[in-house]
């Protein structure tokens, strides 16, 4: 859920609401597939429910599970580059498709949205980066600690926002299931 607490974090409730009303909830059956590897892709997901396996080079050997509150195709959105993995549902699962038009629609003509958009993708990114050398140093047998956070701890920057953004997302949840 940790994408989630990025991206809710630091837009506004209007910026979640905005996303709730404009992304259409799917249900997506286990073995159906959202993205496709080298593909460009039309849409960004955010996983409300169940569990994703992000899969590379058709070998079917999971990098990654997603579950709710993870965001999908998020790093094609930004630099328009087709997707370097494929993204299937490892069981039934839920997700809120926004179409990549409309958000490119929003971003173009609000910039406040826009501002927190961007802010919060390169917050994410740069955890995951951080995150990703951590596990690299870790393979190699190296010892570091240059941030002082374990992987599963969060930057006491990004801390002061993780209320709001449950908070928010918690209330999209219980929007879009009503609906």
């Amino acid at each position: 859920m940790r994408t989630v607490l990025f991206l809710f974090g630091h837009l506004i409730d209007e910026d979640a609401d905005w996303l709730a009303n404009v992304g259409m909830v799917e249900k997506v059956s286990a073995g159906e597939i959202l993205i496709v590897e080298h593909r460009q892709i039309e849409n960004i997901f955010i996983v409300l429910e169940g569990i994703l396996g992000v899969y590379r080079s058709k070998s079917w050997l999971a990098t990654a599970k997603l579950q709710s509150g993870d965001v999908v195709g998020e790093m094609s959105f930004i630099d328009a580059t087709p997707p370097s993995a494929t993204v299937r549902a490892d069981q039934n699962s839920l997700v809120l498709r926004i179409p990549r038009t409309v958000l490119q629609a929003k971003i173009d003509e609000d910039q406040g949205f826009a501002a927190r958009f961007y802010r919060s993708m390169a917050m994410f990114l740069s955890d995951r980066l951080r995150s990703t050398m951590r596990k690299l140093t870790q393979l190699q047998g190296e010892k570091t600690d240059e941030d002082g956070l374990t992987e599963d701890e969060l930057d006491p920057h990004v801390l002061d926002t993780v209320s709001f953004a449950g908070n928010r997302f918690d209330r999209m949840l219980k929007k879009l299931k009503r609906a």
